[in-house]
C-alpha cells in the first residue's frame, strides 16, 4: 500500500468551513416541510393551505445540495477514490435513513388512531421495510399513499440524493462549466415539462409521479453545481433572517391554477438566486449559534417528523378537532418533533457517524 494513503485519506477526511447561513436556511426549509406536511391533512383543498408551496423546500434542499457537494468534494474527489466518496456520503446519510424507516414502521404497527393493519400480511410489511431500509422504491402499501417509501415518505428525495451523488461521482465533477451549463439548461426544459404536463412540481414522492423526482434532482442539483463552480456568490447584508424571510416567502406563495409557470421560475431562478445569496451574505455573530442548530437540525428533523405525521392524520380524520385544538396540537407537536430530532442526532447519528468514520480512519491506516 502507498504510505502516502493514510496522510491523504485523513487530510480529505476534513471538515471544510460551513456556509452557516446556508445551513441556517437549511433548517427554515426543514421546518416549511414539516408544517407543510401538517397542513395537508387539513387543508385537503392546496389552494386553501397557507403554506401550499411548502413542498418545494426540498428543490431547495437539491440546489443547496449541489452547490455543497461541488464545494466540498471539487477538489478532492480524485485524490479521495470513489470509493471512499461513496462510503463517506452513506456514512453521512444512511444512518438516518435506517432511523426514519424503524420509526415509520413502529408508527405503521402500533399507531393509536387508526390504520388497517389487518389488510398487509407480515411478507408485505417485512419486505417494505427492507426496501425502505436500502432506498429502493416500493409503493405498494395503500395506508400510506401508495408513497415509494411507505415507512418514511420523506425518503424519496434521499433516493435521488443518493442518484445524484453517484452521477456526480462517475460523470459531473469531470465535466467542465459549458457542458455543465447545458446539461443544466437541457434539466430546466425537463423541470418546465413536468409541471405543464402535472400541472405542478408536487411529484416525485409516489409511483405514478416517480420520474417527476428525476427532473426536480437533476435541475436543482446541477444549478447548485453550477452555482459553486462559476462562483456566482453575491456579497450582500441581507443576513440570516432577511434570506430566511425571502426563503419562506417561496413557500407561502399562493396556491393556483398558474402553479405550472410560478413553481418553475422559482426553482430555475429564485432558488438559485438564494443560495448565491446565502453563499455571499455576512452573518451577524448573534445568530450564528442559531444558524449552526439550524443547520445540524434539518436533516434529522427531515428524516424523522413523517412517523408522528401519520397518526397526526388518523387522529385529526377520525376526531372532531376546534381550530384553537389544532393550531395547539400543530405547534406542540412541531416543537416536541425539534426536541427530538435533536435528541437523535445527539444519541444517534452523530455517535454512529463517529463510530463509522472511526472504523473507515483506521482500516485505511492500516
Amino acid at each position: 500500500m502507498d504510505t502516502t494513503e493514510p496522510q491523504t485519506t485523513t487530510t480529505i477526511l476534513q471538515t471544510k468551513q460551513h456556509f452557516e447561513i446556508l445551513d441556517g436556511l437549511r433548517g427554515v426549509a426543514a421546518l416549511a416541510v414539516v408544517v407543510f406536511h401538517f397542513m395537508e391533512w387539513v387543508f385537503t383543498d392546496p389552494s386553501k393551505n397557507f403554506i401550499g408551496h411548502g413542498f418545494l423546500a426540498v428543490d431547495f434542499f437539491f440546489c443547496l445540495s449541489g452547490f455543497v457537494i461541488g464545494y466540498a468534494y471539487d477538489d478532492r474527489i480524485a485524490k479521495m477514490g470513489l470509493r471512499n466518496f461513496f462510503i463517506a456520503r452513506i456514512i453521512r446519510l444512511h444512518p438516518l435513513v435506517i432511523a426514519g424507516s424503524i420509526l415509520g414502521l413502529l408508527a405503521f404497527l402500533f399507531d393509536p388512531f387508526g390504520g388497517h393493519l389487518e389488510l398487509y400480511s407480515a411478507g408485505k410489511i417485512f419486505v417494505t421495510f427492507i426496501c425502505s431500509l436500502f432506498l429502493i422504491p416500493l409503493p405498494i402499501i395503500e395506508d400510506r399513499g401508495f408513497n415509494n417509501f411507505s415507512f418514511n415518505a420523506p425518503a424519496w428525495s434521499l433516493f435521488w440524493e443518493y442518484i445524484a451523488n453517484i452521477v456526480y461521482a462517475f460523470v459531473l465533477y469531470r465535466v467542465g462549466r459549458n457542458y455543465l451549463r447545458l446539461l443544466t439548461l437541457v434539466a430546466a426544459i425537463a423541470l418546465c415539462y413536468v409541471a405543464y404536463t402535472s400541472g405542478n412540481l408536487l411529484g416525485g414522492w409516489s409511483g405514478p409521479t416517480f420520474w417527476d423526482g428525476f427532473a426536480r434532482i437533476s435541475y436543482s442539483f446541477l444549478a447548485g453545481l453550477l452555482i459553486y463552480r462559476s462562483n456566482w456568490i453575491i456579497k450582500n447584508n441581507l443576513g440570516f433572517i432577511g434570506l430566511a424571510v425571502l426563503l419562506f416567502l417561496a413557500f407561502v406563495m399562493p396556491f393556483s391554477e398558474w402553479n405550472w409557470i410560478s413553481e418553475p421560475l422559482i426553482v430555475l431562478f429564485y432558488f438559485p438566486l438564494l443560495v448565491a445569496l446565502g453563499a455571499g451574505a455576512k452573518l451577524n455573530d448573534g445568530f450564528k449559534n442559531i444558524c449552526v442548530f439550524s443547520g445540524n437540525i434539518s436533516y434529522p428533523l427531515y428524516m424523522t417528523h413523517y412517523a408522528v405525521l401519520w397518526m397526526f392524520g388518523n387522529y385529526y380524520t377520525t376526531h372532531k378537532v376546534s381550530t384553537s385544538e389544532l393550531t395547539f396540537i400543530v405547534i406542540i407537536s412541531t416543537i416536541l418533533l425539534v426536541g427530538f430530532a435533536y435528541l437523535v442526532m445527539k444519541l444517534y447519528d452523530i455517535p454512529l457517524r463517529k463510530y463509522l468514520t472511526d472504523k473507515w480512519r483506521s482500516k485505511i491506516a492500516k
